[in-house]
């Protein structure tokens, strides 16, 4: 008996302990945040919870006009399904039935090999299959040329990505973003990088309780987190101006031979960049992409564009006198450097003005030896922008490097050797010479608009570095030139333009880090313009690299200045001399006939809409207009119909399809050259037509 209680003794202290380890686990269980490294509080919400995720849109870029340059648009990856069993009605199958009728027809679609095609539809145990690259980022109308074929087995997952409607257009200032393998697009070049973050936005989601079958449980609360939406960026760029640039550097593609050329265009009175371009470009939407430099703010040896800032320097001292004079042709230095002028030989004994006209070495190292030293030369270069980053918004911006000691540096940084600065710093220099002595800062986005507020850019005055008497100056030596026969920069002059400017020629240094190049080509040539003279609206600054001559530089600078100052009439005088000038009154509710007889006297021959006799509207009202400038007259009558468009600049057809109440898109930049919907169609409310731009320049 003892010994049967001895064992319900040790059952009982069994159990207890037994009860006391559940009791612990149990414990641990309800208070411990993860068992066995798995978090069972998530596990629980994640089997009882849906979430939603409401993903942002990236913001817009525009140009200033509201023109889209880079958009979200939606995307489409092709698959086929291969499994049989997903056809349960043979009269309408839903899988692969015909494969090589199925490759053959999409080998032309998609631009693929039909083999390549059919190795993809010929996977064995496969449920579905994509095609590829090739089958991916599909855009609306190539999956809907897809979908008419009615090929049986094909969808599509729909996804989004960054589109580029112009595709080389501005890239470089663009950038473009890249989506990862989660459907998160990250700006990697220019305004998408610089601006990633604004551009992003913020997702947001929806949560609710869940049944078994993923529904929503009646009377549960459902808790909201509204998405944010990238900001919208504007630019400051001007897309006629833009496709002025792009236009004239395909033009000198095609003639000559050169490594690169970069150009940028600013409104002299504001700081505003106008026009950004570099040629070997890039379409983002391909990214056929060879250089990541940004070549129009990164640092590079300037050369003579530089003895404008001396020349300056010397005139703000008071050293300055332009009529003394130096031997030209070359100058040894105290350590024995022998510094030559471009020409090797010289001009013989002459002034410093003339010695800036001809663009002389020379002529700023006398300058240097006799009036000037290295601090006050570094000082106001310094003063001018130069070795500091402009903030210009956009990533990777180079400060350049304004130093130099020894004598031979301080002479040679005085006619921009040995010193490294980057394009957009000479904008921001020569917007002094363009507003009295005032230096501007020089900015790309005109203004970022999100959901809660609008920021806007504007002129911004960093210091006034220059007085009235050295811009008078330094303009009649820069405008000398030019329009001298034998100034360095003659290559730039246009009759009847008065062109201000200052060429440049640097030799490229060694990617070895000693010395330079010495092949014909090794050079930068550069230029420093702006028009017109007295009051500049405009300043132009390019570069070529390693050029065949000085005309793969010059020839699509004049072109750009030629088409500018048309575009706005700048020189208003030359621009209408040619062209009969007259103004057009109000002809509402007057006879057809005795407006059209009056506007023909006038060299005017208007564009008649419809059929009746009497005008109801036109285009435009009470304004002076050219010859070559169109006016279009609306008459009462029921039976409009569609023009033939060629050759209607983009103004002209917006204002026309406005007058007949027809929707429209415009592709392109430029004049009509085609249009979706033929002339003399009937005009109808529903009516949609797509134009389609292309170049067609002054010359």
């Amino acid at each position: 008996m003892e010994h049967n209680v001895k064992v319900s003794n040790v059952v009982l202290i069994i159990v207890f302990f037994l009860f006391l380890i559940i009791i612990t686990r149990v414990s641990y269980i309800a208070l411990a945040k993860k068992i066995d490294n798995i978090d069972i509080q998530s596990l629980a919400s994640k089997r009882t919870t849906k979430e939603i995720i409401l993903k942002a849109n990236r913001g817009t870029i525009f140009d200033s006009s509201g023109d889209v340059l880079a958009q979200d648009v939606a995307s489409y990856t092709l698959i086929a399904y291969l499994d049989p069993k997903r056809t349960t009605d043979p009269e309408k199958p839903q899988h692969v039935v015909d494969k090589e009728k199925t490759a053959l027809v999409l080998s032309a679609i998609l631009n693929m090999d039909k083999e390549t095609i059919l190795s993809y539809l010929n996977k064995e145990n496969t449920y579905q299959t994509e095609f590829g690259v090739k089958g991916k980022g599909l855009n609306e109308i190539e999956k809907d040329t897809i979908l008419a074929t009615n090929l049986p087995g094909l969808d599509f997952i729909e996804t989004t990505k960054r589109y580029y409607p112009y595709g080389k257009f501005l890239s470089y200032l663009i950038g473009y973003a890249k989506q990862d393998e989660n459907g998160k697009m990250t700006g990697e070049l220019g305004i998408e990088k610089y601006y990633n973050k604004e551009l992003t936005g913020v997702n947001g989601k929806t949560v609710y309780q869940k049944d078994l079958k993923g529904y929503k449980i009646a009377g549960t609360k459902e808790v909201t987190e509204a998405k944010v939406d990238g900001s919208d960026i504007y630019l400051t760029i001007d897309n006629n101006i833009q496709f002025f640039l792009e236009e004239a550097l395909n033009n000198v593609s095609s003639k000559y031979e050169f490594d690169e050329i970069d150009l940028i265009v600013a409104n002299a009175k504001t700081g505003e960049i106008l026009g950004y371009a570099t040629t070997p470009s890039f379409d983002p939407n391909i990214l056929d992409i060879k250089n990541y430099l940004d070549s129009n703010i990164t640092s590079f040896e300037p050369g003579s564009t530089m003895k404008i800032y001396t020349y300056m320097a010397a005139l703000e001292a008071g050293v300055y006198k332009g009529n003394d004079t130096y031997m030209s042709g070359s100058f040894e230095t105290k350590d024995k450097t022998i510094i030559r002028d471009w020409n090797k030989v010289g001009w013989g004994r002459i002034t410093y003005d003339k010695g800036f006209i001809y663009s002389s070495n020379t002529g700023v190292v006398n300058m240097m030896d006799k009036y000037l030293d290295a601090t006050i030369l570094k000082n106001y270069l310094k003063k001018l922008g130069f070795g500091s980053k402009t903030d210009i918004c956009l990533p990777n911006e180079g400060s350049g490097k304004i130093s130099f000691k020894y004598e031979t540096e301080v002479f040679n940084a005085a006619f921009g050797q040995g010193i490294t600065t980057t394009p957009i710093q000479h904008i921001k220099a020569l917007t002094s010479i363009a507003n009295d002595g005032e230096l501007l800062k020089p900015y790309i986005v005109k203004k970022i608009v999100s959901d809660s507020e609008t920021t806007e850019n504007k002129r911004t005055v960093h210091a006034n570095v220059a007085s009235s008497e050295t811009i008078s100056y330094i303009k009649n030596l820069m405008w000398h030139t030019v329009n001298d026969p034998d100034g360095a920069a003659h290559a730039y002059y246009i009759e009847g333009y008065d062109l201000i400017g200052k060429t440049g020629t640097a030799q490229i240094a060694s990617t070895n880090g000693k010395g330079y190049l010495t092949g014909d080509r090794d050079i930068i040539r550069s230029i420093s313009l702006m028009f017109p003279k007295d009051d500049p609206e405009i300043i132009i600054y390019g570069a070529a690299k390693r050029p065949e001559n000085v005309k793969v530089l010059s020839e699509p600078v004049k072109d750009i200045v030629k088409n500018i100052s048309k575009y706005y009439n700048i020189y208003k005088e030359q621009e209408t001399t040619t062209e009969h000038v007259s103004t057009i009154n109000n002809y509402l509710n007057q006879d057809l006939d005795q407006v059209v007889a009056s506007l023909k006297e006038n060299k005017i021959t208007p564009i008649v809409i419809g059929t009746g006799k009497t005008i109801i509207n036109q285009y435009p009202l009470n304004k002076t207009i050219t010859s070559a400038d169109k006016v279009f007259l609306l008459t009462n009558s029921t039976d409009y119909v569609l023009p033939n468009l060629t050759g209607y600049s983009k103004s002209d057809v917006e204002t026309l399809l406005t007058l007949l109440n027809v929707s429209y898109t415009i592709k392109g930049h430029g004049y009509v050259v085609k249009q979706s919907i033929p002339e003399n169609t009937k005009i109808t409310s529903d009516l949609k037509i797509e134009i389609t731009l292309e170049s067609k320049l002054a010359e």
